[in-house]
């Protein structure tokens, strides 16, 4: 199998860690039907790609074999923020997959993530609806549907692009990352029911940029003894002050 990198990918600190194993938990709930879940939002930069990445990392530790599939056809941040790495002579995704140029053992990778698989973009292109409109979109989805415990599906924003509508057309639950004071919530509401329009399930959203030391239970996590040595030593780091 074709093989990649994630370059640069850091480890989560405590607190955004056990937001992602509860995240992760909570999909579970959602039904063993729910297997292609798409990762979208408002506007762009509220940081669904960093979700949707996390999440693959998250899902594919506690065993899971999980497919990422970026979808952001105009303008990839997985691509331009996380350090991309192919083997030499490698480097086709789903762009050329849906042009026809490719098949889909070209375009599936294995990462350097236990468990984690992905498919790239492979280049960025201004006709994206025209491809993910392709007769080649389905049989993807259910032969990833078919091979993969989870496919995760990193969209364009909804509210800014229509792409997303058409991606949601093939998946079985959205989730709407939403950046914390920031937009209006009107906007929210209009995300969701445009997903729904489609016959996809939104399966909740996500407060990202969320300022911790804004909570009253900041003191819980860090201080309390039943957390402290997860947080203090070992793994995240040595002790913070």
């Amino acid at each position: 199998m074709n093989k990649l990198e994630f370059t640069r990918f850091p480890q989560l600190e405590f607190a955004c860690n056990e937001a992602m194993n509860t995240l992760a938990t909570n999909l579970f709930y959602c039904g063993d039907n729910v297997k292609t879940v798409m990762v979208t939002s408002r506007y762009a930069d509220e940081g669904k790609s960093f979700m949707t990445l996390n999440m693959m990392r998250t899902l594919a530790g506690l065993g899971k074999n999980v497919v990422l599939v970026d979808m952001d056809l105009r303008r990839s941040r997985i691509v331009s923020h996380y350090g991309i790495k192919f083997q030499e002579g490698q480097g086709k995704g789903l762009a050329h997959y849906l042009a026809g140029i490719s098949e889909m053992d070209e375009v599936v990778y294995q990462t350097n993530i236990p468990n984690g698989y992905m498919v790239p973009i492979g280049r960025e292109v201004e006709s994206s609806l025209q491809l993910l409109s392709s007769t080649r979109m389905k049989p993807m989805m259910d032969v990833l549907a078919q091979e993969f415990d989870i496919v995760l599906i990193d969209t364009p924003p909804v509210g800014v692009i229509v792409d997303g509508l058409e991606i949601a057309k093939y998946c079985n639950g959205a989730i709407v990352v939403v950046s914390a004071n920031r937009g209006r919530k009107k906007d929210i509401t209009e995300v969701v029911r445009q997903i729904k329009s489609t016959g996809c399930p939104v399966l909740g959203a996500v407060l990202n940029n969320v300022e911790f030391d804004s909570f009253t239970n900041r003191t819980y996590y860090y201080k309390s003894e039943r957390y402290s040595s997860y947080y203090y030593g070992g793994a995240y780091g040595d002790k913070k002050k």
